[in-house]
């Protein structure tokens, strides 16, 4: 009987588990570039009290076996990469990728981060940077007296001045063969990791890479009825798994008076 309390106190951790990353899901609702995460989880190791095909006697094999689970354990936590709503903003330096790739932004100390989150800002010296600070990379400055600037669906950054049309660089994007591999790092921004593979970088809108649009910011893409759903589930299961553990506290409570 100890052992239904041990495997419903595991599924009681693993509700719970869900219900934290949904709560997580749901604060990021509004959180530009914010993709979605789900938990998967394992079985546990199993008691085997007879082996399926084991001998119960002559010449007679069982077909299958007994065996008792022992819970579930949390495997991994998956983010879905799927495309987030694009939002019209009309602001010039907005940017939403459509399709496969990621803003590749810098930190003043070197490091390498990457970002679904277009809502880049300049500087005190006319550089591309996110609301973190992170420099977009490869870096594009704006021109001082720069009247408006364009950003075509391929990265190509121009700006009108005072002298005429000026072209001030590409704005370049990555992808990764497993980007479910990459590690969260807050504040909207993703690093490389070993599972991720390296990143590959090209050029927007060729070779499968995602489209830049100008002006226009992509949306989480959290749907607020799935996680409510998934909350609901979470939380029968939890009490489901609560009732477990007091019928089993109820069953060991008659075999006590049985003995008195």
């Amino acid at each position: 009987m100890l052992r239904a309390f041990s495997t419903a106190a595991t599924g009681m951790t693993a509700q719970q588990m869900i219900v934290d990353t949904i709560a997580n899901n749901l604060a990021n609702i509004n959180t530009n570039g914010f993709k979605r995460s789900q938990v998967n989880f394992q079985d546990l190791m199993y008691v085997k009290l007879s082996e399926p095909g084991g001998e119960v006697a002559s010449g007679v094999t069982a077909p299958t076996g007994l065996e008792i689970g022992s819970g579930v354990r949390p495997a991994d936590t998956v983010k879905i990469f799927l495309q987030g709503e694009p939002e019209k903003t009309d602001r010039p330096l907005d940017l939403a990728i459509q399709g496969d790739g990621f803003f590749e932004v810098t930190s003043s100390t070197g490091e390498v981060r990457y970002t679904r989150d277009g809502a880049f800002r300049v500087d005190a010296n006319g550089a591309i940077v996110t609301a973190s600070g992170y420099t977009l990379s490869p870096a594009i400055s704006i021109p001082t007296g720069a009247t408006s600037i364009g950003i075509a669906a391929d990265g190509t950054v121009t700006a009108h001045t005072s002298s005429g049309v000026s072209s001030l660089g590409v704005i370049t994007l990555a992808r990764f063969i497993n980007p479910a591999g990459l590690s969260s790092k807050g504040g909207n921004l993703l690093a490389e990791t070993p599972a991720s593979g390296s990143p590959t970088v090209g050029t927007a809108a060729v070779s499968g890479f995602g489209e830049i649009r100008q002006g226009y910011l992509e949306k989480s893409n959290v749907q607020m009825i799935t996680e409510l759903v998934s909350l609901i589930k979470a939380q029968r299961a939890y009490e489901i798994n609560s009732r477990a553990i007091r019928a089993g506290d109820e069953m060991l409570n008659t075999a006590n008076q049985l003995v008195r």
